[in-house]
């Protein structure tokens, strides 16, 4: 599977972005795709995931303003970002794992910027 992250930007504190993971080559939904945030020290950091079942788990940091969501038909993952701290920027990566075979797939990150 080929991911294609998209939908970062620059955003003031307190506004909102949405990030779509874009699968091609493969159905989505045979996959755990999760999202992370890399750091300044380039570790990344698990921001949200959901199951090929459509189970879904978010970071402490990011609950009540984050949701992930799927959407077969379009092939692709959300990452919906509201009330964004300056904290939240980094460059936000895709990441997904066949639910059988257990292989992995990063796709290129997306910038998110978040301004004071």
């Amino acid at each position: 599977v080929q991911l294609q992250a998209s939908g970062g930007g620059f955003v003031q504190a307190g506004g909102s972005l949405r990030l779509s993971c874009a699968a091609s080559g493969s159905m989505i939904s045979l996959y755990n795709v999760n999202w992370y945030r890399q750091t300044p020290t380039n570790e990344r950091d698990f921001v949200a995931g959901i199951t090929g079942g459509g189970d879904t788990n978010l970071a402490d940091s990011v609950q009540g303003r984050f949701s992930i969501s799927r959407d077969r038909a379009e092939n692709s993952v959300y990452l919906q970002m509201n009330s964004l701290k300056t904290d939240d920027a980094g460059v936000y990566f895709c990441y997904a794992r066949h639910v059988i075979t257990r292989k992995e797939f990063w796709g290129r990150g997306t910038l998110v910027t978040v301004s004071s």
